[in-house]
This record gives C-alpha cells, sequence and structure tokens, in this order.
C-alpha cells in the first residue's frame, strides 16, 4: 500500500507524469483514470503521524487537484477535510513542543513529511486561507531561538540525525540547511507565501533571520560561494566549519541548488536586490563546476541531473537580467541526456525515478500543468 500512496516513489508520482502528458495532448486520460484507479485502491491513509506531502492523503491530493477534472471533486473534497484534520493536530502538537521549549524533530516541519509540506497542499488547493495563516504563523514561530543550556540554538535546529532520528554520531542534534528535511523549505515557502500576498506578522522578519543564518555559513569565494548541507552542534558553538569542507553534489535536495533557490525567492519576496544576485550567481558557478556535477551520479529529481536542471528552469526565469542562468540551460541538458545514453533510463518514479526525470524534459512545452507540477518542490515561485 506504501507505495500506492507515495508522490515521492510511488503511484502519486507516476500519476502526475500521465496527468502532464494528458493536459498536453501526449496521452489519453483513460491511461491518467487507470492509475488514479490504482493510486486509491485500497483506503487512502490519513494517519497525522504517518502522512505528508509525499505520503498518504496529501501525495494523493496533489495529483489529483493537477488533474483538475470534475470526476476527481468529490475525492478531493474528502480527502480536504482529513488533511485539514491532520494539519490541525500537527500545528498543535508543534505548538505545544514550543511551549516546552524543546527541540523539533524534522518530520515536525520539514517539505517532504511536516508541516512545510501540508502548507504547501493548502496553498496549492487555495481554500483554506485560515490554516495556510495558521501554518505561516507556525514557521514564523520555527524561527525563533530557543534555549539550550547556556547557549541559543535556533528554533529549527533538531535533535535528530540527518537520518531522520537521534543518533549518536551527532551529539546535539544538526542543523539541517537542505530543502527536502531541512530550513530552506520554510524558507522558500514563506517567500513563496509573500510573493503571493500571503503574509503574517513576523513572516519578514523570519525569511530575514534564515537568510542571515545561510549569510554566516556561506563558504567559497566571493565569485562561487556554497555551502554546508549540514551543521553539527560542534560546529555551531565554534561558528567555524569542520575541516575538510567542500561542495557537496549540487543537489536540490541538500545541494547549493536547493539552497540558492531559496535565498533567490526570499530576495524576490524581500526586494532584495544583493542577496538576489548573491543567489544566482551561487547557482550559476555551481552549475559550471565539474568537480561539483562529477558528484551526481544519477539523473533523479531529488539528488540528480534532473533536480539541478529543475531547479536552474525555475531560478532562470526570476532571474535579473545580469544573470547568465539561462545561458547555463543547454549545456546542463546536455550532459543530463548524455547522463542518460550512459547509464540508461532509471525505474519509473518522481524523485528518484524516470517519471520526474520526463518532466523536467518537458520545461519547453508551454502548458499550465508543466510550469505547476514542480510546487511540491517549492520551486515554482
Amino acid at each position: 500500500m506504501q507505495q500506492e500512496q507515495s508522490l515521492y516513489s510511488g503511484v502519486p508520482g507516476v500519476t502526475l507524469r500521465h496527468i502532464v502528458d494528458a493536459q498536453s495532448g501526449r496521452r489519453e486520460w483513460e491511461t491518467v483514470h487507470a492509475w488514479v484507479t490504482a493510486m486509491v485502491r485500497h483506503p487512502v491513509n490519513a494517519d497525522p503521524d504517518a502522512c505528508g506531502l509525499f505520503e498518504g492523503a496529501p501525495a494523493v491530493a496533489y495529483a489529483l487537484h493537477l488533474a483538475d477534472r470534475p470526476s476527481y471533486a468529490s475525492a478531493l473534497l474528502t480527502l480536504d477535510h482529513h488533511i485539514t484534520t491532520m494539519t490541525r493536530l500537527r500545528l498543535q502538537a508543534a505548538h505545544r513542543r514550543i511551549d516546552r521549549g524543546e527541540l523539533p524533530q524534522l518530520r515536525e516541519y520539514d517539505l517532504i513529511s511536516g508541516l512545510t509540506g501540508l502548507g504547501v497542499h493548502l496553498l496549492t488547493r487555495g481554500n483554506h486561507e485560515t490554516l495556510l495563516l495558521e501554518t505561516l504563523c507556525y514557521l514564523v514561530r520555527l524561527t525563533e531561538p530557543v534555549a539550550a543550556g547556556h547557549d541559543l540554538l535556533p528554533g529549527w535546529w533538531t535533535g535528530d540525525g540527518p537520518e531522520l532520528r537521534p543518533s549518536p554520531r551527532w551529539p546535539g542534534g544538526h542543523g539541517n540547511l537542505g530543502m527536502a528535511h531541512g530550513i530552506c523549505g520554510p524558507l522558500a515557502f514563506m517567500s513563496i507565501c509573500m510573493r503571493r500576498g500571503i503574509t503574517v506578522t513576523g513572516q519578514s522578519e523570519a525569511i530575514r533571520s534564515i537568510c542571515t543564518t545561510f549569510d554566516q555559513w556561506c563558504l567559497g569565494s566571493g565569485e562561487r560561494p556554497w555551502w554546508p548541507e549540514t551543521l553539527s552542534r560542534g560546529e555551531w558553538d565554534t561558528r567555524m566549519p569542520r575541516r575538510g569542507h567542500r561542495p557537496g553534489r549540487p543537489s536540490w535536495c541538500y545541494g547549493t541548488p536547493g539552497i540558492a533557490r531559496a535565498r533567490q525567492l526570499a530576495a524576490l519576496a524581500l526586494g532584495d536586490a544583493p542577496l538576489q544576485h548573491h543567489a544566482e550567481a551561487a547557482l550559476a558557478a555551481c552549475a559550471i563546476d565539474e568537480q561539483q556535477l562529477a558528484q551526481l551520479t544519477d539523473a533523479s529529481l531529488c539528488h540528480g541531473w534532473a533536480g539541478l536542471v529543475r531547479t536552474v528552469q525555475r531560478a532562470a526565469a526570476d532571474a535579473g537580467p545580469d544573470s547568465t542562468l539561462s545561458s547555463r540551460l543547454p549545456r546542463l541538458h546536455d550532459q543530463m541526456y548524455d547522463y542518460l545514453e550512459q547509464t540508461g533510463s532509471p525505474p519509473p518514479g518522481l524523485m528518484e525515478g524516470m517519471d520526474g526525470v520526463h518532466l523536467t524534459q518537458l520545461d519547453s512545452v508551454n502548458t499550465a500543468s508543466v510550469q505547476r507540477w514542480d510546487a511540491c518542490l517549492l520551486l515554482d515561485g
């Protein structure tokens, strides 16, 4: 059943690809309906502790919403009810945790499993304004410092390790800077909402505070800035990165591409031209750094070539006149195609499979569905 309701690797993600193809005239809707039927063959999971944007009811709803078919409207309303309930329960639990002065688990707030992802559902559906504002209020509160002994940690610091659970290899937990599981998810989401005129008290200050943290942890040269994927407690306490830090793979999920796009969205929301220039320069430099590109070992959206290409596509569309991002795209497309020719197509799936690669390859097709499918990645500004 898990694969039937996983946007990440299962049926909803494959269905998404067929929906876009049908809306673009390349596939029949009967094929889409067959995949939708497979997606809901078993009761849809609405357990608040087991669901997120990429799993269960929100994942199914994401695909059905993109389809925009009257025949799915009733099912969507039922899913909306369950997702509203789970979001309220998780917001209540999160506020109680903050009131106790405890650190969060990553899955409380992240994009894949947490409240940021549920916020994406609310924003995409566009019919839950009050709950969306409540989610933004929580994310603003998430940026407030938390006392840890004699020190203060950012409110999004987690006691978990990067494996999403406590680990003896990460005493004191860690600060996760990525888009998929880290603070870039809330940063991008709050910025996208702000650009659309959806704001709460303290939102711009919260966006700015996250950007300040990234300013403090920006490594590399002025022409080729980059950021670590994670920060240990020792690094945070000493304000010094550990020795041997090098740029990681240029992935959407954890790397400079996701971070740079989130910062670009923040800059656009705040009207901060220097921040926008810095973000776009970081992404452009990353896209031609052969040492970073050599670390891409698959074609996927999550951590491979497609994720880099789609991020650059989206960033280039919003970039300033002095940006070189658009000129980087032809070469990146060629490199992705070369990689696929050498390795063959990956198995089905949105985030680690061929369906995500296929959707990335459709960027030149002028249809609304092609432009909207990646809202789940927080790339759609």
